[in-house]
């Protein structure tokens, strides 16, 4: 009995792949045999695959663990980047100091040819420079005064009239890109007349805490009441708090970027009730709703 024609096929088709060839090397002159290899299709095509996945391999083994990566568009070096933020700062500094050297030779000229007295030369040379605060006279001030400036400071210190927190859509920040700190649910909302100055959003258990801008750290420690905090000083006078977090990743003066992560949520703190992350938006000293901006959903 004759078997199926698509049996035939199929034992032909394997047949190909396992029939038994003999590749033979000769001498070119004499024709004598030098040696001699027994292949099939499929050690062929199994050799070739093994030739090409070893190369993919090497390839990215080198693009991985060397500096290969760094010719290669769309790798950043990150410690490169933190030496120009450092060389950036430095020049900063450097060329405030050429400008109040600038100044100081100015008026020496000024001196040498008689157009400025000699006695006013360090005032004027100083005018662009940080005020020397030691050298206040803090004897002249009164008792009744430094104890007005205490009752003060202690009345105003947390205190943020509702007028005086800025409508949506009548400041600059409209126009930041913010990156959301992390996804989760609003469990309590911005209530300036309660004193609750951000938002508190509820996320699974070692959520990562992202920075929404680029900026700095300036505050990155231990609290009372709000257990693990950061802050981050972004441009135009603008402060993000990222309160209650279980640990803090960045420490303070780090250049962060946006999306960055910083922190891992908790419930670190007097002033709390579960894991969640507590943030804030501060606007040249005024408190902002984060809602208005980010969407935490």
């Amino acid at each position: 009995m004759e078997e199926p024609v698509e049996h035939k096929k199929k034992k032909s088709w394997f047949q190909k792949l396992t029939d038994k060839y003999r590749l033979v090397l000769l001498n070119d002159e004499t024709f004598e045999e030098v040696t001699s290899f027994q292949l099939t299709r499929m050690n062929v095509y199994v050799l070739v695959s093994t030739i090409l996945v070893i190369l993919v391999l090497v390839t990215v083994s080198a693009i991985v663990y060397t500096p290969l990566r760094e010719y290669i568009p769309g790798y950043a070096d990150v410690g490169m980047r933190r030496d120009v933020m450092e060389l950036k700062l430095r020049s900063d500094s450097l060329e405030k100091v050429l400008h109040a050297n600038d100044l100081f030779l100015q008026n020496i000229k000024r001196v040498i040819s008689g157009e400025l007295d000699a006695a006013d030369v360090n005032d004027a040379a100083l005018v662009n420079l940080p005020p020397n605060y030691d050298s206040i006279n803090l004897d002249k001030v009164s008792p009744a005064e430094i104890k007005l400036r205490k009752d003060l400071e202690e009345e105003q210190r947390f205190t943020v009239s509702r007028s005086a927190t800025l409508q949506k859509g009548t400041s600059p920040v409209r126009g930041f890109h913010f990156f959301t700190p992390v996804k989760g649910y609003v469990t309590e909302s911005f209530n300036s007349g309660e004193r609750h100055y951000g938002v508190d959003i509820v996320a699974p258990e070692n959520e990562p805490i992202k920075a929404t801008l680029d900026g700095i750290v300036v505050f990155a420690n231990w609290t009372a009441e709000t257990g693990y905090v950061m802050a981050i000083q972004h441009n135009d006078n603008l402060i993000s708090l990222y309160k209650h977090n279980s640990v803090l990743l960045k420490e303070e003066g780090n250049y962060v970027k946006a999306g960055d992560v910083i922190a891992i949520i908790g419930n670190t703190g007097e002033f709390t009730s579960g894991p969640h992350l507590h943030f804030e938006l501060w606007y040249k000293g005024l408190p902002l709703n984060p809602e208005d901006y980010i969407v935490f959903k």
